[in-house]
């Protein structure tokens, strides 16, 4: 598990069983015998049904059909034995494949959904490559998922905006992400350093970036920016050399297992994504005390960021209004200085306590409409 998701996951899991006494046990389908990237209290009870659903990847269309029906089949046969087993109180599913069977499982818990991106991108098919078949299979998909989440006790997303969009439920709930570290410093906004955090693909927008970047360099030629993320970097290490931009000025780095330090050593955060389900490395940069730009995109940057008075929000897509922000920012460090404790401050209200409650409060209240 190294994903945001799932470091959101640990976080909570742990927290609930740490400070609440939760009996919590989390049932994975990938990475058996693998260790978690994530650490896990102690008493937390893991188990991992090793269905390797990731061998779908490496299947051509025809096979990856046959291969997902069994594998289906048996994650249904195998997560209802241990649910029977187990009987929770409160069953959570992260949405996915579980929800095609999870409310027919009779093991007496209530079932609550959790999802981690809004709905015009979740699992929606490329643009570019869709056509009528698709289309009409997107369609029916979405319809089908919808009598799904109908039937849940509750379904939890990270925006209200977010909740907006599902306008055809009404058992939505909002509950935002909770900041996965307390910071053991903040940022002394004294380094020429401009960071940005997430895995290397499209949805990241750090081809964006880089070109916002080309204005940037020209202009504050002392200032720096590194990239930390997951993936593959060959397509924007290409596009430094295409774009004429020097690699000692725009540094692209692997994942890190010190983020927070890193975070520490920057005075600004810049998130170019074309759409986040709600941000976790916006709330972590504002916790050290960095001012954020970012683009407007659906939906997470305007649920975190007060524009103007912890970090600026510009219009999506649109490299040279990001350029422009950063470079506003670069060159007035009174203003910097200034949206840095507000950041600090403000991002106060995703502490894992405040978060916790808000969960808290829901697992009891789904509970007691069932003793009703």
């Amino acid at each position: 598990m190294a994903g945001g998701v799932e470091r959101v996951l640990s976080l909570k899991a742990n927290y609930f069983a740490e400070q609440y006494g939760y009996d919590i046990t989390i049932i994975l389908t990938e990475g058996k015998n693998k260790p978690f990237f994530y650490n896990l209290s102690n008493r937390i009870k893991v188990i991992n049904l090793d269905i390797n659903f990731e061998e779908l990847w490496n299947c051509t269309f025809l096979k990856k059909i046959l291969v997902y029906l069994k594998k289906q089949h048996r994650y249904k046969k195998l997560l209802s034995k241990e649910l029977l087993n187990i009987r929770p109180d409160i069953t959570i599913s992260l949405l996915r494949r579980e929800i095609n069977f999870i409310n027919d499982i009779k093991d007496g818990s209530r079932k609550i959904g959790e999802i981690h991106i809004n709905r015009a991108n979740y699992r929606n098919f490329d643009k570019s490559q869709t056509n009528f078949v698709k289309e009409l299979f997107s369609k029916c998909w979405m319809y089908n998922l919808l009598g799904k989440l109908k039937r849940l006790d509750q379904l939890v997303v990270l925006t209200e905006k977010d909740k907006e969009a599902w306008v055809e439920l009404d058992n939505v709930s909002v509950i935002p992400n909770p900041l996965s570290f307390k910071p053991v410093s903040t940022s002394l906004q004294t380094e020429k350093r401009v960071i940005a955090v997430g895995r290397y693909c499209h949805e990241k927008g750090y081809d964006l970036l880089l070109r916002a970047w080309t204005k940037v360099q020209d202009t504050c030629p002392e200032w720096q920016l590194v990239i930390f993320g997951d993936g593959d970097r060959t397509e924007y290490e290409k596009m430094l050399a295409s774009l004429n931009i020097d690699d000692r000025r725009c540094v692209l780095k692997g994942r890190t297992s010190d983020i927070q330090s890193e975070y520490i050593k920057s005075s600004l955060a810049v998130c170019s994504s074309r759409f986040e389900g709600f941000g976790l490395s916006i709330v972590e940069a504002m916790s050290c005390g960095l001012p954020v730009v970012s683009f407007d995109c659906p939906w997470g940057p305007r649920s975190i960021i007060s524009n103007n008075e912890d970090g600026i929000l510009v219009e999506k897509d649109n490299p040279l209004s990001l350029a422009d922000s950063l470079i506003m920012l670069m060159q007035d460090d009174e203003r910097r200085n200034v949206m840095s404790g507000n950041a600090i401050r403000n991002v106060q209200r995703f502490d894992i306590e405040q978060i916790a409650h808000k969960w808290k409060s829901l697992f009891e209240e789904v509970c007691l409409c069932n003793t009703r």
